[in-house]
């Protein structure tokens, strides 16, 4: 299966991306937890050079806990500044609040040694589906942005307030133009990030059962009840039919509400706690 998805406004949005981002003093970058680097992009440390990072591994609470915590240790060995977070829990608000002020800090003292009063601007971007709305309303304190989880859908960027001296510019969910890691893309394909147009969904529910099934495979087996780890990925999905009782009229099985199911339980975690990729991954590449 291959997967190639990059919708005209995403190219409209780089280019405003890249006059924006000499606007704001710090960046903060979006990833999902569960895919730290393929829900990366590639393209932002040459755009945003050496302007003050924060790397929010966002929806923590669906992802594997010690292998967040692995990730935070490689990410923060590399000199990045990495927290993880569940965007709609008061408690990663307050830490997030934090490493904001930790990134500003040195942009903060410069404008206070001259005597300048200024609001500090920052700029929040990730891929679509990453929860950015959900994770600015929680630093906001309001509900001013709309979530939304369908990648594709053009959103305008808006500037909100944090604080007093702190603006945040949302932007629009956004991929690179070329997804040339495959694998990557079809990771991307799982948390929901590319659009249904351009995926195979039966395809990719395969991809993601043969994922599971080597990263988490008790995961897979337990919430569907299943009684042979060695079927085949599509012999997994007609026993998930079964198991459901996702039937057609005649006895023929719905395995359209069976990929449904599986696609969308992994997105909200149902499945369990699951990380697809690890650091390790990056040094057997």
């Amino acid at each position: 299966m291959s997967i190639n998805w990059y919708p005209g406004h995403m190219a409209k949005s780089k280019r405003k991306l890249m006059e924006q981002l000499k606007q704001v003093h710090a960046l903060v970058e979006l990833c999902d937890a569960r895919i730290p680097v393929s829900s990366r992009n590639p393209e932002l440390n040459s755009l945003s050079k050496d302007m003050p990072r924060v790397l929010v591994l966002n929806k923590a609470d669906l992802a594997d806990p010690a292998k967040t915590q692995l990730w935070l240790r490689y990410f923060n060995s590399l000199g990045e500044k990495a927290i993880a977070i569940q965007a709609n829990k008061p408690s990663s608000a307050n830490k997030t609040r934090l490493a904001i002020n930790d990134a500003l800090k040195n942009e903060a003292n410069r404008l206070k040694q001259k005597g300048i009063n200024k609001t500090l601007r920052l700029m929040v971007i990730g891929v679509p589906n990453v929860g950015k709305s959900t994770f600015i309303n929680s630093l906001t304190g309001s509900t001013s942005l709309r979530a939304e989880d369908r990648p594709g859908i053009t959103r305008a960027p808006q500037w909100v307030k944090m604080s007093e001296d702190i603006s945040i510019l949302d932007t629009p969910g956004m991929l690179w133009p070329k997804l040339e890691d495959q694998r990557a893309a079809k990771r991307l394909a799982y948390i929901a990030a590319i659009g249904e147009g351009a995926i195979d969904a039966y395809a990719l529910c395969l991809e993601l059962i043969d994922e599971l099934m080597s990263v988490s495979p008790m995961s897979l087996i337990s919430r569907y009840k299943l009684d042979n780890a060695k079927m085949s990925a599509e012999e997994m999905l007609h026993a998930i039919c079964k198991s459901r009782g996702f039937l057609l009229p005649g006895a023929e099985l719905d395995i359209d509400r069976a990929v449904s199911t599986v696609l969308n339980e992994f997105r909200d975690g149902r499945i369990g706690k699951i990380t697809l990729e690890t650091p390790e991954d990056i040094f057997e590449n």
